[in-house]
């Protein structure tokens, strides 16, 4: 096969996590190019895999997602964390995704995926093909991604993807009955040889679903792209309870043992459940969000990161149930955005998909026709970590606590954050940030 002449598929991943943003929460809108009067319900996927099981009700299919994408998370942390393309010569360049944004993505080009292409895919994201049924797989997306777009107070999350299709194609209805009702797809009909406007497009869509947070997600697109994905999530939220403005300060934040910085620090004094974990050689504080999530800020002991990224797991978080006490502390956290980017191609090689990348992809089930494949995947992110909830609760908020010393949570090093949607017990968010003052 000349594979020179083959049409490619360029999936974009991006997720932007506003914590603590100020923009208002509009409604999702747009006008799609292509509508293809979907009914409002899951439609029936089904592979015909000869031996598929039936799972029955011992786990529900979003409660086998939401387990299988820890795993996947940890793994690909340990991955992106010491693959080589994604840090700087000193090792130092912060690293933020969302494992969930990533692991949806690819989900939602398994519906187009066919063969051994399939299975690479769902076997890189953790999940077993012979034990675990396509359909459950994609009804486990789909209300996972329904819950997670249903917020509430103080918290509000927006998860989707869209579909840039050429305009002289006509993708599989089946494959559209799966973008739209399970993953929330969006679709545009575009001229990809027209590639300004293509940009112009796609560039403003995302602009759009995040808020304003990313403008700019391509500069350039290949005009002999038939199908381009984008896969997107968004999130507002406010800390329980906010900072004090007024309170932060420089402080000093050790990169590593010979670089020394002032970083913006906020500070506060309050109730929080946090731990010492011996075994992982780290110190763990919860920060409750309004609504229902908490971030995990985890502190590893100097020297220490490489060793806690490898440590961590879905084990070690169940441990943390038992190690985090609630009690009195002195919080101080580095004030900072911190935006990251990057290749997939190396990480989701070394999970296991490789042919979608390669002249031996069946991609077959998006538009009837084999020759296309996976010509890259970007993952972009972007975390805000500052004071504000709102001005008056960020004044007024106070916890009445004990007559003790309290203890010391000082992130003036190297540190993990861990974003986890309590409802659903998802990882929808992590970051490794080795510089607050990188941006």
């Amino acid at each position: 096969m000349n594979w020179r002449k083959m049409k490619p598929i360029i999936l974009l991943v991006i997720f932007v996590t506003g914590i603590l943003a100020h923009n208002a929460f509009p409604p999702n809108s747009g006008n799609q190019y292509y509508d293809n009067n979907c009914d409002n319900h899951l439609y029936p996927l089904d592979r015909n895999y000869p031996n598929q099981p039936n799972l029955g009700r011992s786990q529900t299919p979003n409660e086998i997602v939401v387990g299988t994408n820890s795993n996947f998370a940890f793994k690909f942390l340990k991955l992106a964390a010491s693959n080589g393309d994604q840090r700087d010569n000193s090792g130092k360049k912060n690293l933020v995704f969302s494992p969930m944004c990533i692991s949806s993505a690819f989900a939602m080009l398994a519906l187009g995926a066919r063969s051994e292409t399939l299975d690479q895919i769902l076997t890189g994201l953790n999940f077993k093909p012979t034990e675990i049924a396509e359909r459950n797989i994609h009804e486990g997306f789909h209300d996972l991604i329904y819950m997670l777009n249903s917020g509430s107070s103080g918290l509000h999350m927006e998860m989707g993807s869209c579909l840039f299709v050429q305009n002289k194609l006509h993708p599989r209805p089946d494959f559209l009955y799966g973008l739209r009702n399970i993953y929330r797809g969006d679709i545009y009909m575009e001229n990809f040889k027209n590639t300004a406007e293509v940009i112009q497009h796609i560039n403003g869509y995302i602009e759009r679903k995040t808020h304003g947070k990313i403008s700019k997600l391509v500069d350039r697109v290949d005009p002999v792209t038939e199908l381009l994905m984008v896969s997107f999530f968004y999130m507002k939220a406010n800390w329980k309870k906010p900072f004090n403005p007024k309170y932060t300060e420089q402080r000093e934040f050790y990169v590593d043992p010979y670089t020394v910085i002032k970083v913006p620090t906020m500070f506060q004094m309050g109730m929080f459940e946090n731990g010492r974990d011996e075994q992982r050689a780290c110190t763990i504080l919860k920060m409750p969000y309004e609504g229902h999530a908490d971030a995990y800020i985890i502190l590893p002991d100097k020297g220490e990161m490489d060793r806690v990224v490898r440590s961590l797991s879905n084990d070690a978080v169940r441990a943390w149930k038992s190690i985090l006490q609630r009690s009195s502390v002195d919080l101080y956290i580095p004030k900072c955005t911190v935006h990251g980017e990057l290749n997939l191609k190396d990480i989701m090689y070394s999970m296991g998909i490789v042919d979608a990348f390669t002249e031996k992809a069946d991609l077959s089930g998006i538009t009837g026709q084999p020759q296309h494949r996976l010509n890259g995947a970007i993952h972009k992110a972007i975390m805000v970590i500052d004071e504000k909830g709102t001005e008056a609760s960020a004044a007024s908020a106070m916890d009445l606590v004990p007559m003790s010393v309290p203890t010391k949570f000082e992130v003036n090093r190297p540190f993990l954050a861990l974003l986890v949607e309590r409802k659903t017990a998802s990882i929808i968010f992590m970051g490794k940030i080795s510089s607050p003052a990188m941006s």
